[in-house]
């Protein structure tokens, strides 16, 4: 057998640059070593110390020039991205702007409230998506159909898989007129696509309206503005000789703090709406009501929530009752129940949970929501269904049932709902007939502040007061475990 004298020689030249480049390495990492050995006494300090020398000798020796505030926004990325929590944010200048519009009520983009959808082994259908909490009334997502529990798997073509919440609302914010395509998946298999047009959202934060003898309040969300036009709103509804009242705050995303405890006062005379607990002992508080209220106490009061209702919406609600002041019939809220502070720095700045609210009741909501005192159950549609609406939006059938009818008469309209059944187009009509309406409406540019024909639960709870039974509804409740006003402050109660 012959030796391959030349295979040898090339194996050993390779053997030799590999080991020749091993030392090099080592070399390096033991200077590197020595660079970056810290030198301070306590652990933060050395923590600090390890960030500042890495830091410096990412700027002196990448391979490319690299800007230190680049460098310092990524590195607090990661800072909160550490936390787990979904809340708690590095704020770049672009995010500080938008958040102090989104507060004050006016701001760009299309007008969802969305949140990123954290992957469940118990829900493994569902994929790391943008999850639409809620649509803002009279906005392009509005008028596009787009609702509560709606999924958002991808943003002109590319999918948000891989994105984090900051750079989805990037992506869904800019100038005005133009055009972004979001691509939805609604229920076990709908998928669509919608062209929203950008445009400048003002928040609506409150409407109101007489339903026969009751009260009708939405409550949009908690600006600045809120609890003032509540109140006003209040006093015209009283002006009409009101026997009850409905608060709505489905797909209510929330808000500010101060404004749901402002609001709150305005149904109590006394006691407590709220309380907040912190691993800070500063952010122990209570937030009670104030003398005097601007709806009486002795008319009956039902909140309608839905998994929309979040945050500050849940406070409201929860206050309502705990207290015994109301009923709430819906669905189960959403589930946020942590308090975040906003912290400037410079044109930057962060968003950090620094406390957890509870309920009069002692009751720490996050995750788990408020439950309704009375369920009522949304018919889900049927895959056919389903399929139907994919079609009816994708070949724009409404729309165009309008271009070619501006103004139809309600025969008209059955007439052509009577047309899409006999294609095979079937969906259940109090949906058909809430899609016309919506498009009507966008033609004319006016929301109406409900539709009792398509809103069961409106239905339910009108039904309810009706009969009079709010009353003994509250009578009939478990009675609550705790008392927020008992708990003390830490260690915090577990979750009911």
């Amino acid at each position: 057998m012959k030796t391959n004298h030349r295979g040898r020689g090339a194996g050993n030249i390779l053997t030799f640059v590999f080991v020749l480049v091993l030392l090099v390495f080592m070399g390096s990492s033991q200077v590197l070593a020595q660079v970056l050995r810290p030198t301070a006494t306590t652990e933060e300090d050395r923590f600090i110390e390890t960030f500042r020398q890495v830091f410096r000798f990412i700027q002196g020796n990448f391979v490319d020039e690299v800007d230190s505030q680049t460098l310092l926004d990524g590195a607090l990325k990661g800072l909160f991205e550490s936390l787990g929590d979904p809340y708690s944010a590095y704020l770049t200048a672009t995010d500080m702007r938008a958040l102090n519009d989104t507060t004050q009520g006016e701001f760009g983009g299309v007008g969802l409230y969305i949140n990123k959808v954290v992957p469940d082994e118990n829900r493994p259908e569902i994929g790391p998506w943008v999850e639409i909490v809620s649509p803002i009334e009279d906005t392009p997502a509005f008028q596009a159909g787009l609702s509560s529990g709606d999924y958002m798997t991808h943003i002109n073509g590319d999918s948000v898989d891989d994105i984090n919440i900051d750079e989805v609302v990037t992506r869904l914010r800019g100038t005005p007129g133009s055009v972004v395509e979001v691509t939805i998946r609604r229920g076990r298999t709908s998928s669509f696509s919608v062209d929203l047009v950008r445009a400048i959202i003002e928040i609506p934060t409150v409407k109101h309206a007489v339903i026969g003898t009751t009260g009708f309040l939405r409550i949009i969300q908690f600006t600045p503005r809120t609890t003032e036009r509540v109140e006003s709103a209040l006093e015209d509804l009283l002006s009409k000789n009101i026997r009850s009242l409905i608060v709505d705050v489905r797909s209510n995303p929330g808000g500010l703090l101060s404004a749901v405890v402002e609001t709150g006062d305005l149904f109590f005379n006394d006691g407590l709406i709220v309380g907040t607990r912190g691993r800070n002992i500063r952010e122990n508080q209570v937030f009670n009501a104030q003398a005097g209220v601007s709806f009486p106490v002795d008319l009956p009061i039902v909140v309608l929530i839905d998994r929309g209702s979040a945050s500050a919406a849940e406070i409201l609600a929860g206050a309502l009752q705990n207290r015994d002041r109301a009923i709430t019939v819906g669905a189960n809220s959403f589930g946020k129940g942590s308090v975040q502070q906003i912290r400037s720095l410079g044109e930057t700045g962060f968003r950090l949970t620094m406390s957890r609210y509870y309920t009069p009741g002692n009751i720490f909501i996050d995750k788990i929501g408020i439950p309704p005192d009375v369920e009522v159950e949304i018919p889900e549609l049927t895959p056919e269904e389903e399929e139907a609406l994919v079609v009816i939006n994708d070949e724009r059938r409404i729309a165009g049932f309008f271009d070619q009818t501006p103004n139809p008469t309600p025969a008209q309209i059955n007439t052509f709902i009577g047309q899409l059944t006999s294609e095979g187009l079937v969906v259940p009509e109090r949906i058909s007939r809430r899609l016309i309406r919506l498009e009507s409406e966008r033609r004319k540019n006016i929301s109406s502040v409900y539709d009792l024909e398509y809103d069961l639960i409106l239905q339910e709870a009108l039904k309810i007061l009706e009969e009079g039974r709010v009353q003994d509804i509250i009578d009939s409740r478990p009675p609550l475990s705790g008392d927020f006003a008992q708990g003390g402050g830490l260690p915090l109660p577990r979750n009911p």
